[in-house]
C-alpha cells in the first residue's frame, strides 16, 4: 500500500517541523509538501493532490476555513485534519461546514495526531476528545438555528446587513455609534473573510445566505 501522502499548511516553522519529522518517521506516511499561507495551500494542493492535509485555521492571506472551501470545491478527494489551538464553537463548526473530516488541538500528544491523520486519511471523521465533547453537547441540547455566514462576528454580521440595505459608511457610524474608521476596518474585515472585492459582491454573498434586506 503506498504511505498516505500528508500536506501541512502553518504559518508557525516550529510546529511544522514538528510534524514533519514525525511523519517522516512513520513509514504508512510522507510528507508531500509544506505551506505557510491559506493562498500557498489552495496552489499546492491543486498541483501535490496530497492525500491529506494538515489545516491551520489562522493564517496568512486566506483563512484555513476559506482554503478548505476551495480546496474542496476543486479537489473533494482531499481530506482536511484542522489542527489548530482554537477549540470555540464559531471555529469548529465553521471549519465542518466547510469540508473539515477531522478537527484536533495543537496540544494534542503524537500517538493521538498520527492515529487522527491515519483516520483521515481511510475516509473517517475525528476529534479531539474535548471537541468531541462539545459537539455531543451541542446536539444533546436546545440551540438556536445557526447563523447565516458564520465566518463573520456579530458586529461584521450587523454591518453586512446595513451594507445589504444600501447604508453608506458613514450612515453605519452614525447608527452603530462607531467611528468612520473603525467601520471601514469591519468592512474590510467583511470582504477579506467573504473573499469579495467590492460591496456589489458583499451584498450578493449576504443575499445568496438569506441575510438582509434592501431598504424600502
Amino acid at each position: 500500500m503506498d504511505p498516505l501522502c500528508v500536506l501541512i499548511a502553518d504559518d508557525h516553522p516550529v510546529f511544522r517541523n514538528g510534524m514533519r519529522a514525525l511523519i517522516a518517521s512513520l513509514p504508512e506516511m510522507e510528507v508531500a509538501g509544506e505551506a505557510t499561507t491559506g493562498n500557498e495551500v489552495v496552489t499546492l494542493a491543486a498541483s501535490l493532490h496530497p492525500d491529506v492535509i494538515l489545516m491551520d485555521l489562522k493564517m496568512p492571506g486566506i483563512s484555513g476555513i476559506e482554503a478548505t472551501r476551495q480546496i474542496l470545491d476543486a479537489s473533494p478527494h482531499i481530506r482536511i485534519l484542522v489542527v489548530t489551538m482554537f477549540e470555540d464553537d464559531e471555529s469548529v463548526f465553521a471549519a465542518l461546514r466547510a469540508g473539515a473530516r477531522g478537527y484536533i488541538l495543537k496540544g494534542s500528544n503524537p500517538n493521538e495526531i498520527v492515529r487522527a491523520i491515519g483516520a483521515v486519511g481511510n475516509g473517517e471523521a475525528i476529534f479531539s476528545p474535548a471537541i468531541a465533547q462539545r459537539l455531543l453537547e451541542f446536539f444533546a441540547s436546545p440551540h438556536p438555528a445557526a447563523l447565516p455566514l458564520p465566518e463573520l462576528s456579530d458586529r461584521e454580521r450587523e454591518i453586512l446587513i446595513l451594507i445589504v440595505q444600501g447604508h453608506t459608511n458613514p450612515e453605519i457610524a452614525a447608527q452603530l455609534v462607531l467611528s468612520l474608521k473603525t467601520v471601514r476596518n469591519h468592512v474590510s474585515n467583511i470582504f477579506s473573510k467573504l473573499q469579495v472585492a467590492d460591496r456589489a459582491h458583499a451584498i450578493l454573498r449576504a443575499r445568496e445566505a438569506g441575510l438582509g434586506h434592501d431598504k424600502t
